[in-house]
């Protein structure tokens, strides 16, 4: 009997990326649980740093979800939950927007949390996201790296700025937990609660856990 599946959507092009996702995921990928694969979307941008590079994929993003029969359950990898709503209008499997699910389990861990932004101007986006969700009285705030999607993923230096803002959420803002704000931050998770000594919340780990739990428990 093959293996449920669950697809793990990298929104942009950048195959680096990708294969950060494909490290971080490892250990939930064990013998006789769900088959977790990491699939680039050929036609998003290098790197989802704007609402119109957001924008960009959602379509794409549901076309490839509506194209796909074999599934059980798809995760949106991308801070901005790009094309979640319009994604799930179009099957009735689970899909799973990490910002989502990744400020729902850091809620799980503490009172207050804190988001690492890529930039400055990612910090408005998911402002609004946070206000839809009705979690903003329990945010602490959110820093920007002022790097890029491809610098956090591969970039030198990139731990290291990561501790300097994930330390002034702590100190200055009073996050009790940091939830890393880009996937491509998916490779320092574990140096990085190290560092802080708090939770430090992968969003894409937290994502790819529930749709985990949602397809083994669907067959039982």
């Amino acid at each position: 009997m093959s293996r449920p599946r669950i697809l793990v959507i990298n929104p942009n092009s950048n195959h680096k990326v990708t294969q950060g996702l494909e490290d971080a995921l490892k250990p939930l990928d064990f013998e006789g649980g769900p088959e977790v694969v990491c699939q680039t979307l050929a036609e998003g941008p290098f790197g989802i740093e704007s609402q119109a590079d957001a924008d960009s994929v959602a379509i794409p993003l549901r076309k490839l979800v509506e194209s796909d029969n074999s599934s059980a359950a798809f995760v949106i990898a991308c801070y901005s939950d790009p094309g979640l709503q319009v994604c799930r209008e179009g099957t009735d499997r689970p899909v799973f927007g990490i910002a989502e699910c990744g400020v729902l389990t850091a809620l799980s861990r503490a009172e207050t949390f804190g988001v690492i932004a890529i930039a400055q101007r990612s910090i408005p986006r998911h402002m609004r996201y946070l206000r839809q969700m009705g979690l903003t009285d329990r945010f602490s705030g959110e820093r920007p790296l002022n790097m890029s999607v491809a610098e956090t993923a591969s970039g030198e230096g990139t731990l290291a700025k990561m501790i300097e803002v994930g330390r002034a959420l702590r100190d200055e803002d009073g996050a009790r937990a940091v939830v890393m704000g880009c996937a491509g931050m998916a490779r320092h998770r574990r140096a990085l609660e190290d560092a802080l000594r708090i939770p430090v919340i992968d969003p894409t780990q937290a994502a790819v856990t529930m749709a985990l739990g949602t397809v083994r428990f669907s067959a039982h």
